[in-house]
C-alpha cells in the first residue's frame, strides 16, 4: 500500500503523520487489497472557527476509487470523522465483491 500524507497550509508533524496511518489501519484491516492512499490535511483561511480544519483521502482499490472529505474545528477530530466515512465505504465495496448467492440444497428423495 502506497500512502501520501501532503498538507495544505499545514506542517505535517510526526505525530500527526503516526495518528493517520494508526487510523488507516482499521482500512486496511477490513480490506487488503487497498493499493493507493493518499490524505490531504488543510488549513483553510476562514474567519469562523467550525469547519476550518479539513481532511480529505482519495483510496484506490483494486477495482474501485473512493473519495471522502471532513472538516471540523480539530484536525483530529476531522480525521476521525474521515476514517468512519472511507471504513463504510470500503466496507460496502467489499460486500458488493462478494457473491451472496448460495446453490440450494439438493433434494432428498
Amino acid at each position: 500500500m502506497n500512502l501520501t500524507i501532503s498538507g495544505h497550509h499545514l506542517e505535517i508533524t510526526p505525530a500527526l503523520r503516526s495518528y493517520v496511518t494508526g487510523k488507516l489501519d482499521r482500512i486496511t484491516r477490513h480490506f487488503d487489497q487497498v493499493v493507493d492512499v493518499k490524505v490531504l490535511l488543510s488549513i483553510e483561511n476562514q474567519k469562523e472557527k467550525e469547519g476550518r480544519q479539513k481532511a480529505e483521502c482519495n483510496i484506490h482499490v483494486k477495482g474501485n476509487d473512493m473519495f471522502a472529505e471532513s472538516a471540523h474545528e480539530d484536525l483530529y477530530a476531522a480525521v476521525d470523522e474521515l476514517v468512519d466515512k472511507l471504513d463504510r465505504q470500503v466496507v460496502r465495496h467489499k460486500d458488493r465483491l462478494q457473491s451472496h448467492h448460495h446453490e440450494s440444497p439438493k433434494r432428498l428423495m
